[in-house]
């Protein structure tokens, strides 16, 4: 994917920002959110034969297909890197995408499911104090009121017009901290990108994403251990092959390539708003695919979310 003629001089985020209206932006971000919902389409067959460190991982081992290429024609971009900038693609690599991952999953284990999802809807209040403190984002003054519209649009999504947790002791158990650990490096991993994108190209950051992660992928999965029982009929094999390339380059390549397009030319706190397009696809592919009903409950929040996805757009 071409990019644009890049400078080395890094702009301040206000005049990147003003230079692209928010309009169009916004909405690559919300596009590549939503292509992470339609992941369990192609995961599903592949937990069967692999854990889920071993899809990661060789999900990563096809990227670097993409990402080689990438990083040595933007060689220029890698020089005179700040401590700043290593330690965001470190945050992004490690605990944006695998660290925060392995934390959500051990929480399911050790508490009330309930809890550990509604915690981790605070991730978009992460993403806005730390985007107010690392890039000094300044919010606009109708902005509360579009995160407590999305937010409720995250919960009716999740819970319906249900109360979640009985006993709100579950709150401060061990898996709690483990969800709301997750939601913090998913939501800081939003800030750091939009950090990096004043400094490289966005098919650049997407590269070292995939390459920095690698290394933490290969030792997770060699600490787990798991064997691998591969299917024994070839038609069962391409079917293999093809879902794990698909999910490799669609919820994997091309979801990122246009988040963090969309990112580029948009505040970190509106992008993490754009982000909640992956619960609500999600949302509709159980309902199109798996066959399981949208309540009203879930239509009201459909409807949250996108008006304040619409909201966004007309901003600059």
């Amino acid at each position: 994917m071409a990019g644009k003629a890049f400078a080395v001089q890094r702009s301040a985020p206000s005049e990147r920002t003003s230079a692209a209206s928010t309009s169009k932006s916004i909405w690559f971000v919300v596009a590549g959110a939503a292509l992470w919902g339609v992941d369990p389409l192609f995961r599903i067959l592949l937990l069967k034969v692999l854990t889920s460190s071993q899809i990661v991982l060789f999900e990563h081992v096809l990227l670097l297909f993409y990402a080689v290429p990438v990083l040595w024609i933007h060689r220029a971009e890698l020089r005179g890197l700040r401590t700043r900038h290593l330690f965001a693609l470190l945050f992004i690599g490690w605990g944006g995408s695998a660290i925060a991952t392995i934390l959500f999953t051990t929480a399911f284990a050790y508490g009330n499911p309930n809890s550990v999802l509604l915690l981790q809807k605070l991730q978009p209040l992460f993403a806005i104090l730390m985007a107010r403190l690392v890039l000094r984002e300044a919010l606009p003054r109708l902005f509360p009121l579009l995160l407590i519209m999305a937010l409720v649009g995250a919960y009716l999504l999740t819970f319906g017009w249900t109360v979640p947790i009985s006993e709100w002791t579950d709150v401060l158990a061990l898996s709690s901290l483990l969800s709301i650990g997750a939601a913090a490096l998913w939501g800081g991993s939003t800030v750091m990108g939009r950090l990096l994108l004043d400094r490289m190209q966005f098919e650049t950051i997407t590269a070292l994403r995939f390459t920095v992660a690698l290394p933490l992928l290969i030792a997770t999965t060699w600490i787990e251990g798991a064997g691998w029982q591969p299917p024994e009929h070839f038609p069962n094999w391409l079917a293999l092959s093809g879902n794990l390339l698909l999910q490799a380059f669609v919820p994997g390549l091309l979801s990122l390539l246009l988040y963090y397009r969309g990112l580029a030319n948009t505040k970190a706190s509106y992008a993490t708003l754009g982000e909640l397009a992956f619960p609500a696809v999600g949302v509709l592919i159980n309902w199109l695919v798996f066959h399981q009903p949208l309540s009203l409950a879930q239509l009201c929040g459909f409807a949250f979310i996108w008006i304040v996805f619409f909201y966004i757009s007309r901003q600059r």
